[in-house]
């Protein structure tokens, strides 16, 4: 650079220039810049083409080729995993469904969760379904209910889960807190201390409602002896409690706050199931859609005393042979014990709940064979009368 040049340009920046100096001097600058524009390209290229004849990436793109190549392989990694992931989750809900369908043992789980409700919790039932899923777990959701009056009543919501066939821990939202405090009480005929206040709450309740009652019998009675008490009566038997040696845990208190006994109807099981019709219809060369119809044994209404108990002895024997599952639901419940005794002792009641207008379970106040009785849940009137 000339030293003329020099002070042009120290000129130009000082502002000493006429304006025509300043023109042809800024022509000059923009033909000098046009030149080093040119001049970086053709070393570029010429760099490149050095560069691929001795098989290496250009210099001023290798960060670039670096930076793609880590993001792809990152993409490749992240894709492998979600592949992966899915793979296993597909595989272990194939595998899951299997293991629970094989030997219809997510029918069996259901049938023990809702005969392990109905025979520990009095005039409590669960109906619901189950779903597999993955990982070997499978849910179990259903309603609460409660007959109270002549109306079957939705009280809460109940959930309990498995894995790998282990039972979890039970999940029950109540509708109510009446619901939820589970207050019944039964007394064993030798009882000392009788309850009779609650005569006088039953009482006290108006004309148009139907209640929820627990009552304790003088003696123990068969279940044929004490379906014939009940038959001809304005009120409906719910759930009788049967005495297993189990009730006098807490020496010589005769109250019992855990009973344990039978639904009024019957808990059916599979075995007990008659088949009335069966076909298939093949839909391809592995599969195919089976329709079956069954029904269940028919049952006199204040009758069949012995199979009411038979059917209890076979719902003690399926809660006794699943017994990680009856133990989550009512750990209270000695079910090997209970099971002995009545095997020697036979089926003998203590207790039974009753539902139906208020004013016609006040006269049971008159029933010799009545010992004490205990109000649970009141609705107002739904009864049909019979």
């Amino acid at each position: 650079m000339s030293e003329e040049f020099k002070r042009q340009l120290q000129d130009y920046a000082e502002g000493k220039l006429k304006d025509s100096e300043k023109e042809q001097l800024e022509q000059e600058l923009d033909k000098m810049e046009a030149y080093q524009k040119y001049l970086s390209e053709l070393l570029g290229n010429e760099e490149e083409r050095d560069s691929l004849r001795e098989g290496m990436a250009p210099p001023f793109k290798e960060a670039s080729l670096l930076r793609k190549s880590k993001w792809k392989a990152r993409l490749q990694t992240a894709l492998t995993a979600i592949g992966i992931v899915i793979s296993i989750t597909i595989v272990s809900a194939i595998l899951t469904g299997l293991f629970y369908g094989i030997g219809d043992r997510s029918a069996v789980y259901q049938d023990v969760i809702s005969s392990a409700i109905s025979l520990t919790r009095p005039n409590l039932s669960v109906s619901g379904s189950s779903n597999s899923n993955a990982f070997f777990t499978m849910d179990y959701k259903g309603t609460l209910r409660k007959k109270i009056g002549s109306v079957d009543s939705s009280i809460g919501d109940f959930q309990f889960s498995f894995l790998l066939g282990w039972p979890g821990i039970e999940q029950t939202t109540w509708r109510n807190e009446a619901s939820a405090s589970g207050d019944y009480l039964f007394q064993l005929p030798d009882a000392k201390y009788k309850a009779d206040s609650e005569w006088s709450r039953l009482e006290k309740l108006p004309e148009g409602t139907v209640s929820e009652v627990f009552v304790s019998l003088d003696r123990y009675y068969t279940t044929d002896e004490l379906l014939t008490l009940l038959e001809n009566k304005n009120m409906d038997p719910v759930w009788f409690a049967a005495y297993t040696d189990q009730e006098r845990r807490n020496g010589d208190d005769t109250a019992v706050m855990a009973p344990v006994g039978f639904p009024f109807y019957p808990i059916w099981h599979k075995k007990d199931m008659k088949v009335d019709s069966y076909t298939e219809q093949k839909t391809g060369w592995f599969s195919k859609i089976v329709t079956t119809s069954s029904s269940s044994p028919a049952i006199q209404s204040y009758g069949d005393g012995q199979v009411r108990e038979q059917n209890f002895m076979d719902t003690l024997y399926l809660l006794q042979q699943y017994a990680r599952i009856s133990n989550r639901l009512a750990p209270w419940l000695q079910i090997d014990s209970a099971v002995q005794y009545l095997e020697v002792n036979g089926v003998k009641l203590y207790g039974v709940v009753l539902t139906g207008p208020t004013k016609e379970l006040l006269k049971l106040q008159q029933e010799p064979w009545v010992s004490t009785l205990r109000v649970g849940e009141v609705r107002l009137w739904n009864w049909h009368d019979r």
